[in-house]
C-alpha cells in the first residue's frame, strides 16, 4: 500500500544517484527547489540525507524532505539533472500570502510577471 500526504507518518524522500559534495550546506537550512515546466515554483526544506542501498546494491542518496511544500515566486530555470546549488541571492523568494478574498494568479501569468520583474 502506498502512503501519501494524508498519512501522518509519511516522510517525503527524493532518491538520487549521487551524494552531494556540499552536504553540510544542504542539511543546514537548505531546500530542494522544484522546477515545473521550466519554472521554479516551489521548495521543500531538506531535513537530512540518508544512505539508500538499491536492490542492485548501489549506494544512493535519500534526500529526506520536510512535508510542507512552500510556494516560491516563479523563477524561470531550465530543467536539469544532477546537483545545482543556488546561492541565497539566486534563490527565488517564498511567495507571500494572498489577501483574504484575492484569487491567486494563474501560474503562467505569475511566471510572465516574474520574468519582467513585477511579481
Amino acid at each position: 500500500m502506498l502512503r501519501g500526504l494524508d498519512d501522518p507518518t509519511y516522510t517525503p524522500i527524493h532518491i538520487t544517484r549521487m551524494w552531494p559534495k556540499r552536504e553540510a550546506e544542504l542539511v543546514n537550512g537548505g531546500s530542494l527547489y522544484w522546477v515545473m515546466k521550466g519554472v521554479i515554483q516551489a521548495r521543500q526544506t531538506i531535513l537530512r540525507l540518508d544512505e539508500i542501498i538499491g536492490q542492485d546494491g548501489i549506494r544512493r542518496c535519500g534526500i529526506v524532505l520536510d512535508r510542507p511544500l512552500i510556494l516560491t515566486t516563479p523563477a524561470p530555470r531550465r530543467a536539469f539533472q544532477g546537483w545545482r546549488y543556488l546561492a541565497p541571492q539566486d534563490a527565488p523568494p517564498d511567495r507571500t500570502e494572498t489577501r483574504e478574498n484575492e484569487e491567486p494568479l494563474p501560474a503562467e501569468l505569475a511566471a510572465a510577471l516574474s520574468d519582467i520583474g513585477i511579481l
